[in-house]
C-alpha cells in the first residue's frame, strides 16, 4: 500500500529570513478503477481505503446498489520501474446479475482531485436516478447534535493535523454516534470511501444517518448522498445553487455553514429539531 504522507524540503520565509526544513505533505497518486478488466476511470487520490473508494464510486455512479452486486475487488499486478507493486490499479468483478458499465457512460478523460464530474462523457450521464432516495426517510436530528459534529470530525482527522492538506468526510447516526471517518486529497474521494465502508458493512441505504463534509457542499457530493440514501448532508462551508436544487428535488436535508450553534438549513428543515 502506498504512503499517505511524504517528506519534502521547503524554504520557510518569514520576517526577511529563510530557513530550510523538512515538511510533511499529503501524498497524491492516481488510482485506476477497472471493471471486469476494462478501464473505467482514473482519479487522483490519497492512498488508503482504496477498495472502499472503488465500491463507493461504483454505487454513487449508479453501477451497483447493494453489497452482493460486487464479487471481488483486487489490486492488479501493476509495478513501477523498480518492480514493486504500485497499488494504483484496482479491478472490480461484478456479480453475474449486474450489467457492466456501457462505453457511453464511461468518463472520457481523467477526473481530478478537485472535481469528480468534470470528466463525464456527457452532461446527461450526471442525471442519475437513485435506488435509495432519502425523501421518505422519517429521521430527525437536533441542532445540538449537528453543532457538535464538525469538532468531532476535525479531532478524528489525524493526517490533516499533520499536513493541513486533506478533506474529511464522516458518517454519523442522527443521534450523534460516529460510524466512520475518511480523509482524502479529493473531497469526492473521501465521501466515496465512507459510502464504500457502508456498502461493505451492508448498511446501504444509509437511513438515519448524517454525512458531514469538511468543505463545501457541491452538486456531486449532494448526488453521492442521495445515491446512498443519506437523509442529511451537512457541510462546514457553502453549498452551490445546484446542490440546493438537487437536495430539494430529492428530499435531502442540506445543512451548510455549520459552525458552532450557527447553520443554514436549505432544504427539508422539518428534519432539524430546534
Amino acid at each position: 500500500m502506498g504512503r499517505v504522507t511524504a517528506r519534502r524540503r521547503v524554504h520557510h520565509v518569514t520576517a526577511g529570513t529563510s530557513v530550510a526544513r523538512p515538511e510533511t505533505l499529503v501524498v497524491e497518486e492516481p488510482l485506476e478503477i477497472r471493471v471486469g478488466g476494462e478501464p473505467l476511470t482514473v482519479t487522483m487520490r490519497t492512498p488508503g481505503s482504496d477498495v472502499e473508494m472503488a465500491q463507493g464510486f461504483l454505487l454513487t455512479e449508479g453501477f451497483i446498489g447493494h453489497r452482493d452486486d460486487v464479487l471481488t475487488v483486487r489490486y492488479c499486478r501493476g509495478a513501477g520501474d523498480d518492480g514493486v507493486n504500485t497499488y494504483n490499479v484496482l479491478d472490480v468483478t461484478l456479480a453475474p446479475h449486474v450489467s457492466a458499465p456501457s462505453p457511453d457512460l464511461r468518463r472520457n478523460f481523467y477526473s481530478t482531485s478537485s472535481c469528480g464530474v468534470c470528466g463525464k462523457a456527457s452532461l446527461e450521464a450526471v442525471q442519475l436516478i437513485s435506488r435509495h432516495g432519502p425523501g421518505d426517510d422519517p429521521s430527525r436530528v437536533s441542532v445540538e447534535t449537528l453543532s457538535a459534529l464538525p469538532d468531532r470530525l476535525r479531532a478524528a482527522q489525524k493526517v490533516f493535523a499533520t499536513t493541513g492538506g486533506l478533506h474529511g468526510a464522516a458518517l454519523f447516526t442522527t443521534n450523534g454516534e460516529m460510524l466512520v471517518v475518511r480523509e482524502d486529497v479529493g473531497r469526492h474521494n473521501a465521501v466515496d470511501k465512507v459510502i464504500g465502508w457502508a456498502l461493505e458493512a451492508d448498511r446501504i441505504p444509509l437511513t438515519g444517518s448524517v454525512l458531514l463534509v469538511s468543505g463545501r457542499a457541491s452538486f456531486e457530493l449532494t448526488q453521492k448522498a442521495v445515491m446512498a440514501g443519506i437523509p442529511v448532508l451537512a457541510a462546514v462551508s457553502a453549498p452551490s445553487s445546484l446542490a440546493v436544487d438537487l437536495a430539494g428535488q430529492s428530499g435531502l436535508t442540506l445543512v451548510a455553514f455549520l459552525r458552532g450553534q450557527s447553520m443554514n438549513v436549505y432544504t427539508r428543515p422539518d428534519r432539524v429539531d430546534r
